[in-house]
């Protein structure tokens, strides 16, 4: 199996060339939802599916690749629930991640650094009001009523 340093290996690779939409470098976010995933209590699995959360997602690694690797199967499977698919309604998408265990805290990390007020400043109005009722609306369906927090 592969270690957890492997994996944040791995995915700071497979993200290299990858930037978020302010152009930080996207790994930036991948260990900050490893961080909040890990501030909240999440096991070295759910740590291991946040560092790859958007890999298949983004295509910085194959679908075909995440089945054969070297990962415990609830880690895959907690990628693939966290994994859009085009085309997908917003209902379907959140009730595979309540559906796959470890997956919502993944996916809390990941909406709750999405969210943050600093990241979110630096983009321009409509982008940032935009995204902004995309995260609410997708945390009230998890059922994550809270308003922002993050750990990191």
């Amino acid at each position: 199996m592969l270690t957890l340093a492997e994996v944040e290996k791995l995915a700071r690779a497979a993200h290299a060339a990858q930037r978020d939409k302010a152009g930080r470098p996207y790994s930036e976010h991948l260990a900050a939802v490893a961080e909040g995933v890990r501030a909240r209590g999440g096991s070295e699995e759910q740590i291991a599916a946040a560092w790859l959360h958007d890999s298949v997602e983004d295509k910085a690694l194959t679908r075909a690749w995440l089945e054969g690797a070297e990962l415990p199967p609830s880690v895959k499977e907690m990628v693939l629930a966290v994994t859009k698919v085009p085309g997908e309604e917003l209902a379907s998408y959140t009730a595979r991640i309540l559906a796959t265990p470890g997956a919502l805290l993944v996916k809390e990390a990941d909406l709750a650094h999405n969210a943050n007020p600093a990241r979110l400043a630096v983009l321009d109005e409509a982008t940032r009001i935009r995204l902004t009722r995309k995260y609410a609306t997708v945390r009230a369906l998890l059922g994550l009523t809270d308003t922002y927090k993050d750990s990191v």
